[in-house]
C-alpha cells in the first residue's frame, strides 16, 4: 500500500470531497519525510511556520464528561489550555494521550487532520491562521498535508474561530 492509499488519508480525502472541496482533496501532498511538527512541515513545504495548521487534540472535561477537543493552531503559536477551557466551558483541559487521540480521530498524533474522524469533534480554529492566504493542514498521516484556508477550516470542522493562544501578535509576521 502506498502512503496515499493509507486509510486515514482516504478518510480525509472523502471528507473533503463530501464537503465539496475536491480541490483540497486533489491537493493532498505526501511529503518525502515525516512532518510531525509545524517546523518540519513548513520546511518541507517552503512556507512560514505560521501557515501550518497544527491539529492538537486535548481531553476536555465538559459537564463532567471527558471529551475530545480539537484546536487548530497556527504553527507560530501554542494553545493555552486555560484559554481553551474558558472558550469551551470546560472545567479542565489537558493533553490527550495517543490512545485517546486515535480513538476519537482514527489518526495518530503527528498526522491528525481537521476532518475524517469517526464523529465530529468540538473544534476551535486559531484566528491567527486568517493572516495566511493558504494554510497547510495534516491529512491523516505524518507525511500527508493539504492546502486550505482559515475560513475553509472553520466551515469544514463546524468549528469556531478563536484566539487559542491568548497572544495578540503573530511572532512569524
Amino acid at each position: 500500500m502506498s502512503t496515499l492509499e493509507h486509510p486515514a488519508i482516504a478518510a480525509v480525502a472523502a471528507a473533503l470531497r463530501a464537503a465539496g472541496m475536491d480541490t483540497a482533496a486533489a491537493g493532498i501532498r505526501v511529503l518525502d519525510a515525516d512532518a510531525r511538527t509545524a517546523a518540519l512541515a513548513a520546511e518541507a513545504l517552503g512556507v512560514t511556520v505560521g501557515a501550518i495548521a497544527n491539529s492538537l487534540v486535548f481531553a476536555a472535561t465538559i459537564d463532567g464528561e471527558r471529551r475530545p477537543l480539537l484546536a487548530l493552531t497556527s504553527g507560530a503559536h501554542r494553545a493555552d489550555t486555560a484559554r481553551l477551557a474558558e472558550l469551551v466551558g470546560a472545567s479542565e483541559v489537558g493533553r490527550a494521550d495517543p490512545a485517546f487521540v486515535r480513538e476519537h480521530t482514527g489518526q495518530a498524533i503527528g498526522g491528525v487532520a481537521p476532518v475524517g474522524h469517526p464523529s465530529p469533534l468540538v473544534t476551535l480554529v486559531d484566528e491567527h491562521l486568517a493572516r495566511y492566504p493558504v494554510v497547510w493542514a495534516a491529512a491523516g498521516h505524518n507525511k500527508a498535508v493539504f492546502p486550505t484556508t482559515c475560513a475553509e477550516l472553520v466551515a469544514l470542522t463546524g468549528g469556531r474561530l478563536a484566539n487559542v493562544s491568548g497572544e495578540e501578535d503573530d511572532p512569524s509576521s
